[in-house]
């Protein structure tokens, strides 16, 4: 890019200047004086240039837009006979750093006040709504699923408001229909407004998008079916499949696309069948001068190879790309599997397995979404400072064959669906468990660098999209960029669900600011991993802030690191997050985890996200704007548990060991301790039983003992109205209770009852600084784990809970007939302190 930017700025290295202008015309030559009208005709001109091989393109090409927004007809095509060379590049910019916009949409004129007699509008909306004409292609109305105005996406009109959703009652699977609260339509004698309107059901990690077809009624419920093939898919595939559960509630919806459910402020409907669209406006918009925008292109820019002539050397920079539509929800439903790849078929199988996965019970099918900017087949191109808002689907992708190419400093915000994707998913011919790596290597997307761009304010439509995405991709560099506001995970890489060695190898995520995310589905990570991928590295990474997602299938299911099924030969070092609150789901061999937590230097922080030069980008972050709840997590998520492993010997003997396991399921090693023969780990951990099955396996003779049993909890913001500190450590001690029973229960009941009746306890606490305590029970043997500052020293802290306060004093004499040393203590020993493991790790 360093060439790009000289090329630009010296007279010296003068390129041949194609200039395109709002006032132009394409019988023009393209100079300055006489400008083309598009730059599909600028296009047009550098590519004859490069055919006669004009004396004037020695040091390249470059096409310059003056400012203004392009209503693009088609899509802008690059072909490899536009390419240049290194020494020759073809560079589309910007005039004087104005703002350049191809746009995809139709602008809309001629708003008038609706008639307060409009069938089917409700009550509260009449005499606020406003009505336009939509734009005519030839003898039908322009569809869309999207309207901005004043370059905010408004709400398509839905039935619950405020992001507030209801809940299915049932899913008939063999049916294929849904039975739904009938007060979810709020008004009984209006079930003909559900003619032709959609439903969008949250399940698990994703979203569906189904057409109604049918309603039947029966007293305070209604039964839907749908159209195919969405609803043969969505009755079929297990993963994800409607949720049902009387612990969390079932699967949440809405109901959408219907004039009933315009009931708010910035709420509109299209009417297809009579060209109307109708608009309930924000008090501060003036209808007389809005500037509303309803997209047509699904499409703005195709950059188009093949094999053998790969585009090449072709650069666009500080473009907008804004309004594409994308209207296949619209015609065909989505019913999507992973990352926004919408299912053409799917099943559970009969006879679970394939030759990759014996015990694999589904297959899948899936199609890839429609793109602003799609590439294929393409080296040595770049998008350096561009802009991709207020788009439908997918932002920039990079799809097949692609490799060398730079996505540098842009901007993408207001996104439905994913802001980067990157590599082949799956063939629409090929299941998605079957591992991908062709005997053509160059279809692989390789090589590609993504760095400092601010993607904000994206997956706003599909929600089970990600910030950015890469499938079969190999050597992939994703740096230095911050990603915040998504529905779903900022970072998905891999695809498969597969140990076997494929597509994917040497890829890198590192240096990047992942934070608020998860704003609605969870199974979900700031970085999230699928399938082998040796030589893979993650680290170095910056993730915090998710949010408290309002309708989860599962509350606590949500994590900053996960490395999903297959994924293996991972290096996941040195990342920084409040809690060490990783999933290792169904791993393959190889992977490293070293020092990721709230223990990693502060440095790694600050050198995370954007860049210096890029600072300027986060002037357009879209950041929390409704005020959402974060999971308050500060140093532990209070759902740590301890794992104690009791050795036949010494326990430095085996503890190389378990830092090795616990590096392979991703506990940070500083959360072992050690005393006498005894190991523990004391981490939150979703699932203990696979690291206790290693633990047995390979510490032979050990004995493993679980502690998840909570029988007393001190936190310093309920208990101290204080916040805690961002960075703490544990010091843990154990000790067992005395044998007779009722004297365990007397101490239990004690504990139980001295936040009441001896709160004098707790302010020694508050006065000592802890910030947690917890006491965790197997049997009668108890582990005590006080959690106090960051490089603070318990012997100093200690002294000031009973400093003015000898009721402390009482309490700790009176716990004193409780508690006996555990086997191994000397005579009169009761309680005993667990060293921490504290080398670099």
């Amino acid at each position: 890019m360093l060439f790009l930017a000289i090329l630009l700025a010296s007279p010296t290295l003068k390129a041949a200047d194609i200039y395109v202008s709002l006032k132009g015309s394409d019988r023009n030559s393209g100079s300055q004086s006489a400008p083309v009208a598009t730059l599909a005709n600028a296009l047009r001109k550098a590519r004859e240039l490069r055919r006669l091989n004009d004396p004037s393109i020695k040091n390249g090409i470059i096409i310059i837009l003056e400012k203004g927004s392009y209503q693009l007809d088609e899509p802008v095509v690059v072909r490899p006979e536009d390419s240049g060379t290194a020494a020759s590049p073809t560079i589309i910019t910007h005039e004087n750093g104005e703002k350049v916009v191809l746009s995809g949409g139709i602008p809309l004129s001629g708003w008038k006040k609706a008639a307060n007699n409009l069938v089917g509008l409700p009550n509260v909306a009449k005499g606020k709504v406003w009505v336009v004409d939509v734009p005519e292609l030839g003898n039908r109305y322009l569809e869309f699923r999207q309207l901005w105005i004043n370059e905010k996406k408004a709400i398509r009109a839905r039935d619950w408001n405020d992001g507030r959703m209801d809940r299915i009652l049932s899913w008939d699977f063999k049916t294929r229909t849904c039975k739904i609260p009938f007060s979810a339509t709020k008004d009984g004698t209006s079930i003909e407004r559900l003619k032709g309107a959609e439903m969008v059901i949250q399940q698990w990690w994703a979203i569906a998008n189904l057409r109604i077809k049918s309603v039947k009624v029966s007293g305070n419920e209604a039964e839907l079916s749908f159209m195919e093939p969405e609803s043969r898919v969505q009755s079929e595939h297990p993963w994800p499949a409607p949720w049902l559960s009387t612990k969390t509630g079932n699967s949440p919806f809405y109901l959408t696309n219907s004039i009933g459910f315009l009931d708010a402020p910035g709420e509109w409907f299209e009417d297809l069948k009579n060209g109307k669209l109708y608009y309930w406006p924000e008090s501060a918009e003036n209808m007389n001068s809005v500037k509303a925008v309803v997209p047509y292109l699904e499409t703005l820019l195709k950059i188009e190879g093949s094999p053998e002539l790969p585009v090449a050397h072709v650069h666009f920079k500080g473009i907008s790309f804004q309004h594409t539509s994308w209207l296949r929800p619209s015609h065909f439903g989505h019913v999507p599997h992973q990352a926004g790849m919408y299912m053409l078929d799917a099943y559970k199988l009969k006879i679970p397995g394939t030759p990759d996965k014996k015990a694999l019970e589904n297959q899948a099918w899936v199609g890839r979404p429609a793109a602003a900017v799609a590439v294929s087949y393409a080296q040595h191109t770049g998008f350096e400072s561009c802009r991709f808002e207020h788009l439908a689907s997918t932002g920039l992708d990079y799809t097949r064959g692609t490799r060398n190419n730079k996505i540098n400093g842009n901007l993408f915000k207001d996104i439905g669906g994913t802001g980067i994707l990157v590599g082949v998913f799956s063939d629409e011919a090929t299941e998605v468990h079957l591992p991908y790596n062709p005997k053509d290597q160059e279809e692989i997307c390789s090589n590609e660098r993504i760095t400092n761009n601010l993607i904000t304010n994206v997956t706003n439509e599909d929600w089970g999209c990600v910030g950015i995405g890469a499938g079969y991709v190999r050597g992939i560099h994703i740096a230095n960029n911050e990603i915040s506001d998504v529905a779903y995970s900022g970072i998905s890489m891999g695809w498969g669900w597969t140990r076997s060695i494929n597509a994917m190898r040497n890829n890198t995520i590192t240096a990047n600011k992942i934070h608020h995310y998860g704003k609605y589905l969870y199974d979900v990570a700031g970085i999230y991993t699928l399938s082998a991928q040796p030589g893979s590295v993650i680290s170095d990474n910056y993730i915090d802030s998710i949010y408290k997602a309002p309708y989860p299938h599962d509350p606590e299911h949500w994590f900053y690191l996960y490395t999903d099924e297959g994924s293996s030969y991972f290096s996941v070092r040195n990342n920084w997050t409040p809690a060490q609150k990783y999933l290792q789901n169904n791993n393959g061999p190889g992977n490293d985890w070293q020092h990721n937590g709230p223990a990693v230097a502060d440095s790694v922080k600050r050198k995370a996200g954007l860049e210096a030069p890029y600072i300027e980008l986060l002037n357009a972050s879209d950041v929390n704007v409704s005020k959402q709840a974060i999971n308050s997590v500060e140093s532990g998520n209070g759902n740590e548990i301890a794992i104690e492993v009791i050795l036949p010997g010494l326990a430095q003997l085996s503890k190389a060991q378990l830092i090795e396991i616990c590096r392979e399921k991703g506990v940070s090693t500083s959360a072992i301790f050690h005393w006498n023969n005894r190991l523990l780990v004391y981490a939150a951990i979703n699932d203990a039983a696979p690291l206790m099955k290693q633990i047995g396996t390979r510490i032979k003779g050990s004995e493993v003992k679980l502690y998840t049993d909570v029988v007393y909890k001190f936190e310093r913001k309920k208990h101290c109205g204080q916040t805690p500190v961002r960075e703490w450590e544990n010091v843990v001690l154990s000790t067992s209770l005395v044998a007779d029973e009722a004297l365990q229960k007397e101490y239990l009941d004690y504990h139980a009852t001295q936040f009441e009746k001896w709160p004098e306890v707790a302010k020694g606490f508050c006065n000592a600084d802890f910030q947690q305590l917890r006491i965790l029970k197997n049997g009668r043997q108890l582990m005590l784990v006080i959690s106090i500052p960051k490089g603070a020293d318990l012997d100093q802290l200690n002294p000031k809970t009973t400093l003015n306060n000898p009721r402390v004093e009482e309490w700790n004499n009176l716990m004193k007939k409780y508690q006996e040393g555990i086997a191994g203590t000397k005579p009169g020993e009761v309680w005993v302190f667990f060293s921490q493991h504290n080398a670099q790790n």
